[in-house]
């Protein structure tokens, strides 16, 4: 009798969560297919003709695809050499090396630029001090920009690949006395081939795709990213921008497609015996090296954003003043800021909330309908910020939304929820498959067992995906600017203005407040964090 009750409850569950899964689906494949083919919608013939005849048409992908190639290897090569430096060797700072290598995460690309800008710019305090001509604009300035931008995003992938390596085959290598060369081109290469893939697509579209690094320092070197903003920002050519837009899209699915393929076909591994970490000298002695220039190249940018916020008149005067401060928050940056902080909270915390609904639906309520509403939870991953923000535009522009916070808070919602509604997925894919069964045995509460159980074990991940999407609120410039008007304005577009306006040091103002809210938050996510494994 009890069993045919449970059976019953089971059934009436199973229907509620499927029904609850397929609108949430609906939801999702809504806000990012339903604009998107808005957009689509908006090219016409003309607008197309435009575009392919115009001169800087052509001339702009080749720019886009150097830039983007040459910068995509240089970051691999340098984040893969940190990752192994970090994970392989014994040396002391870990923590404190990557808390500088991912400083850069936690400032607009925009800042990126700038930041090369008053270190070697016509007056940047390196081209001062070793009188250099200081002619940082055009290609190798977007290189080295998006090196800075994106390096960080590598290192993290791969250092989480490089960590978790199963070190059993190594030490079988070394009993069997192959050199440490075969051991790379035969065991570690073949391991990384797949996460490598993952990674250079990914990057190659996070550069390929942003903006605020060749807006910035590209000078007449054009790319498409700022080719669609000079467009829909500068002549309000939504036609044109729609269909840059349509190009930006090819690879950042292709990178989506890829990087699905490569998850869904690999093998899981497991780890038998950690991989052993180098102890010798001058094994220590090269990564401490390493870690530290590039730390020290990392460090360089944001220095230079305190000189010029903090210095009276750069370079004539630099006398310590917070003059620059209360200059530029008289200029809106205090409401601007507000803006940002609300936008950022607003979004984490309904962007948790859905997520993690999402990812308890698709991880612990398994039916036909879960994979489903996992691919539709992703899908926004495949969607450059600047790309959604238009399609954004042209759906909602003569709604009662637009022009406000809500549409900026829905749209970095969608634009960022991919990673965190994962974060969430994997966590909750790890807890004992059998605890549902077993609540719902001992008559426990679904609600019960979700809020007395699940989200105490998941509070460290919970912590990450509101650090996640209240950091990536605070710094976006992509999705936001099509859509930001002087009533909703998020304080990252300011970075722009003040450039324009040659108020560079009001800019820089801007970059370090960003920087500094960030670090707040990801130091109390830290020691929450910390406490709970305590």
């Amino acid at each position: 009798m009890n069993s045919k009750v449970i059976s019953k409850g089971g059934g009436k569950t199973k229907r509620g969560s499927d029904l609850t899964k397929l609108l949430l689906s609906a939801v999702f494949i809504a806000l990012v297919f339903i604009p998107l083919l808005r957009m689509f919608l908006y090219l016409d013939g003309e607008s197309i003709k435009k575009v392919v005849d115009s001169p800087v048409f052509v001339q702009a992908i080749i720019n886009s695809l150097t830039s983007a190639l040459v910068a995509t290897v240089i970051t691999i090569v340098i984040a893969f050499v940190l990752a192994i430096a970090i994970q392989r060797t014994k040396i002391k700072f870990k923590g404190l090396f990557g808390i500088i290598l991912t400083l850069p995460m936690l400032i607009p690309s925009i800042s990126s630029g700038m930041g090369l800008i008053i270190l070697l710019g016509n007056n940047g305090i390196i081209t001062r001090l070793l009188h250099l001509e200081g002619n940082i604009y055009g290609l190798w300035g977007i290189v080295i920009g998006s090196v800075i931008y994106a390096f960080p995003v590598a290192f993290l992938m791969l250092s989480d690949v490089i960590r978790y390596e199963d070190g059993s085959p190594y030490e079988a290598a070394e009993v069997l006395g192959i050199p440490k060369a075969r051991q790379f081109t035969a065991i570690t290469l073949p391991y990384l081939r797949k996460p490598l893939i993952s990674v250079v697509f990914a990057i190659f579209t996070l550069i390929v795709t942003d903006y605020g690094v060749p807006l910035m320092v590209g000078g007449k070197y054009t790319t498409v990213a700022t080719v669609m903003y000079q467009e829909v920002i500068g002549q309000l050519n939504f036609g044109k921008g729609a269909a840059y837009g349509c190009l930006l899209l090819i690879p950042a699915v292709i990178a989506f497609i890829i990087d699905f393929l490569n998850k869904d076909k690999g093998k899981s591994t497991f780890v038998t015996k950690p991989c052993k970490q180098a102890d010798g000298f001058f094994a220590k002695l090269c990564s401490y090296s390493y870690c530290g220039i590039v730390s020290l190249l990392t460090l360089l940018p944001i220095v230079a954003f305190i000189i010029l916020a903090f210095a009276k008149r750069y370079p004539q005067d630099l006398t310590f003043t917070f003059d620059n401060i209360v200059k530029t928050l008289n200029l809106k940056a205090d409401s601007y800021l507000f803006n940002s902080v609300i936008i950022a909270l607003a979004s984490a915390a309904i962007g948790v909330c859905i997520a993690f609904t999402a990812a308890y639906l698709s991880a612990r309520m398994k039916s036909p309908a879960s994979r489903f509403l996992h691919l539709s939870a992703m899908t926004s991953a495949a969607i450059p910020g600047v790309v959604l923000g238009l399609s954004y535009v042209l759906t909602f522009n003569k709604t009662p939304i637009y022009g406000t916070i809500i549409i900026l808070i829905m749209v970095n919602i969608i634009h960022f929820i991919s990673s965190p509604y994962l974060m969430m997925y994997n966590s909750l894919s790890k807890i004992n498959e059998n605890l549902e069964g077993t609540a719902q045995t001992l008559g426990i509460n679904r609600i019960h067992l979700i809020k007395d159980v699940l989200i105490p074990q998941c509070k460290g991940t919970i912590c990450e995906m509101f650090s996640y999407f209240f950091v990536n609120c605070m710094m976006t410039i992509s999705a936001v600017s099509f859509l930001a008007t002087t009533a909703n304005k998020p304080v990252s577009l300011m970075i722009n203005q003040f450039e324009a306006q040659m108020q560079i040091e009001y800019a820089a103002v801007v970059s370090i407040i960003i920087l500094a809210i960030n670090l707040i938050i990801k130091t109390v996510v830290f020691f929450i964090n910390r406490k709970e494994q305590a």
